[in-house]
């Protein structure tokens, strides 16, 4: 089984998709493993550190005849037309938006896996890119913050007078954003935070920060026994947005963390918020390579607006190499593990495992993933490939609590909006709707035999049982008819 690693040929991407560590574990498996010299450099892995580890260094054309290519980002039409056909190629893949890029796999003929994708289930927690990569994010969000803001963040009383400590305000609270808590008050902050979730509240103040929204009595029962979150009323929507803007004018360093893979960035903070803030003050927006959550941010670079500074850098984790890298190599070590026959060392690919389905874009020729229009719908060898809607959220690694459903419009042009429903994203949603399935009350209809067949072809994430989405439905329905809503 021959094994490469290229180099990363995007200038932006110093990470490297194995480490010394992983390669004496690939090479125990039975992978002859070639890494493209100076693959490491900028992650401060040496060509020396991977050949003491049982690698051999070689060029990028080297490609051509791996079995197995390991790589951060998605290859260019150029390094495609370098593999074999047959190759199996692993890469964060950031597939929405790039179906050309899909295509020009498959017609290529290559086996390609979305680590991002990656099912949230307990087997896979070391397989997380999002989470592992999502986590440096929030912590050097924290550092760029600090550095262009140019100022001491914890307190210090001197002899010649008291700094005062500086205010850090975290909008998001997933994986990102709950590290950028962390950071900031370990580094002595004043650290207050918001999330659209309720639940969200205990996660922040475990970490000594404040949670900051409008805690009313619509606040509190926001989250049903089923867990997913109720629409908000508009009146408490304006109250929400009104001190959100209050607050941000207080605050020193802002960090916005709201990124949802293969949708624009929600704007989160407008020119005139940037108005209303003090001058020196900074904000760092993580989601700015998805147009970004703040007004006037510009990817790859730190602009000025007013007296505001705007951090946009691009690959934050990547701004930390050295410890990106290493996480990242383990998550795709993991994985590839899964598709090793131990016994034989041949590769042995399990289409029916749940990390497979989940995870294949491209395979004998044919784009296999079906969250993407225009996507053939076909299988890889035997098996259906579906993708679990929490694959595409960053994991949260802090103590369990009850997740709230994304909010949503109770109506939209299809029907009332079912992935209202926890488990229900919206390729469930989309499916539903091929079969006339478009409302609460289409779901609250189904006989108990035709729930159970159509669970089956949904994909639902974790531990949420198949017959739940029905009673959640139902749950809807007779909470919007109690506040003379339609259903």
């Amino acid at each position: 089984m021959k094994l490469f690693v290229p180099k990363e040929i995007d200038t932006n991407e110093g990470r490297v998709a194995a480490s010394p560590d992983t390669v004496k574990k690939l090479v125990g498996l039975g992978f002859d493993v070639c890494i493209e010299s100076g693959a490491g450099d900028q992650s401060r892995l040496l060509n020396s550190d991977y050949e003491e580890a049982g690698a051999s260094i070689g060029k990028g054309s080297d490609a051509k005849q791996a079995d197995v290519i390991l790589k951060v980002r998605r290859p260019a039409d150029k390094e495609i037309s370098a593999y074999k056909k047959g190759a199996i190629v692993i890469a964060t893949m950031d597939p929405f938006g790039n179906e050309g890029a899909l295509k020009a796999m498959a017609k290529a003929g290559v086996t390609s896996f979305a680590m991002e994708f990656m099912p949230r289930i307990t087997r896979a927690q070391s397989m997380d890119v999002l989470s592992s990569q999502a986590n440096l994010a929030g912590y050097q969000a924290v550092i760029e913050g600090a550095t262009t803001y140019d100022r001491a963040l914890p307190m210090m009383m001197t002899a010649a007078g008291t700094v005062p400590a500086a205010k850090v305000f975290v909008m998001g609270v997933g994986v990102a954003g709950l590290q950028a808590i962390a950071t900031a008050r370990r580094l002595g902050a004043i650290v207050t935070a918001t999330d659209v979730r309720p639940a969200t509240k205990e996660q922040v103040e475990s970490l000594g920060a404040k949670f900051v929204a409008v805690e009313d009595d619509e606040f509190r029962s926001a989250e049903t026994s089923g867990g997913y979150a109720k629409e908000m009323s508009k009146e408490y929507q304006a109250k929400q947005a009104e001190l959100v803007a209050s607050h941000i004018a207080k605050q020193d360093i802002v960090i916005t963390t709201a990124l949802i893979p293969g949708r624009p960035a929600p704007k989160l903070v407008s020119k005139e918020m940037l108005g209303a803030m003090r001058a020196g003050s900074v904000l760092v927006d993580l989601a700015v390579e998805r147009g970004g959550n703040v007004e006037g941010a510009k990817a790859g670079e730190i602009v000025q607006v007013g007296d505001v500074s705007i951090v946009g850098h691009l690959n934050m984790p990547g701004r930390i190499a050295s410890t990106a890298s290493l996480l990242y190599a383990k998550n795709l070590l993991n994985f590839l593990e899964t598709m090793v026959d131990k016994e034989n060392s041949a590769l042995a690919i399990d289409w029916e495992d749940e990390l497979a389905k989940a995870t294949c874009l491209t395979h004998d020729g044919k784009i296999v993933h079906e969250a993407f229009a225009g996507a053939v719908k076909s299988k890889p060898s035997e098996a259906k490939t579906v993708v679990p809607k929490e694959a595409l959220k960053p994991a949260k690694k802090e103590k369990p609590v009850k997740k709230a459903a994304r909010k949503a419009s109770a109506k939209n042009a299809d029907g009332d909006d079912l992935t209202r429903i926890k488990g229900i994203g919206p390729q469930n949603r989309i499916k539903l709707g091929e079969i006339g399935i478009k409302t609460f009350a289409d779901v609250a209809a189904l006989s108990a035999k035709e729930q159970a067949d159509i669970g089956e072809k949904l994909a639902f994430p974790g531990r949420i049982e198949r017959e739940e989405w029905v009673k959640q439905a139902a749950e809807i329905i007779a909470s919007e008819k109690s506040n003379g809503g339609d259903a």
